[in-house]
This record gives C-alpha cells, structure tokens and sequence, in this order.
C-alpha cells in the first residue's frame, strides 16, 4: 500500500480531527468543510490511499448523523473502493442505516448483516434499536455463531 509523504499526511490527519472535534459538537456542516479540506489533500488517484477511506467514512458518518442519508450513501459507497474498507463493520454499519433510511431496505439488510456477522449486536448498541430490529426481521440472530 502507498503511503503519504509525512507533511501531506500531517495536515490531512489536522484537519480531520478539525473535523472530528466539530462533529463531536453536532456541528456536522463546519465538520464537513474540515473534512472536504482533508480530502482535497489527497494526491490522485484518490482511491489508492488509505486517507481517503478514513476521511470518507467520517464524512459519511457526519452526513448519517445530520440525516443526509443519500451524501452518506454516496460518501461511504466511494469509500469502499479504497484500502481498508471492504470488511470495516462500522462502514458497513453506518451504509446499511443510510440505505434503510432511504428505503432501500434490500440493500440495508445486506449491509448490516455484513457488520453484524463482523462485530455482532454490540456495534449495534450505541444506535436507534430499530436497525437491529429491522436486521432480525432478515435474519436469524438466535444463534450466535451462525454465519448469515
């Protein structure tokens, strides 16, 4: 895997916990400015570099928690064709709840089964309760082991 030059990803790293710390505020418009700053950073192709699957996923994050569920859609689905992305279950988590709240419940199921058989109920745990909810309406969760 490429990896940045110590000064581009300094200020990549800067500004997406510029990023970060407004999010953490509820100010996810400010954060998304941070955040776009942070990517434009990143050199071409951008989906060769790990950054971008980081600072795509806060985006996506920060659109999800503003209810802009279609932009995380978007952010979160460019993410996953950078390093890293396939197999994190909290991308998965947070693609699968922007999908249900579109009403894309096919794709929802798919992808919040991906991070429950990756991380199990307790990712699940700091969110609304009807994600998993919706989820064992899909799939047996009796048994936990059970690959879905």
């Amino acid at each position: 895997m490429k990896e940045l030059d110590h000064i581009t990803h300094s200020e990549i790293k800067t500004l997406s916990q510029l990023g970060d710390s407004l999010a953490e505020k509820g100010n996810y418009p400010q954060a998304l400015i941070e955040y776009w700053n942070a990517f434009d950073l990143i050199p071409e192709p951008k989906d060769e570099w790990e950054a971008t699957t980081w600072v795509l996923a806060a985006m996506g994050d920060a659109n999800f928690l503003e209810k802009e569920y279609q932009a995380g859609i978007d952010n979160i689905s460019n993410a996953m064709h950078c390093p890293g992305a396939i197999g994190n279950p909290f991308l998965h988590l947070r693609l699968g709840q922007c999908q249900f709240e579109i009403g894309d419940l096919d794709q929802a199921a798919d992808e919040l089964t991906r991070a429950y058989a990756l991380e199990g109920e307790e990712l699940f745990s700091e969110d609304d309760p009807k994600y998993l909810e919706f989820l064992k309406t899909r799939i047996d969760l009796s048994e936990p082991n059970k690959k879905p």
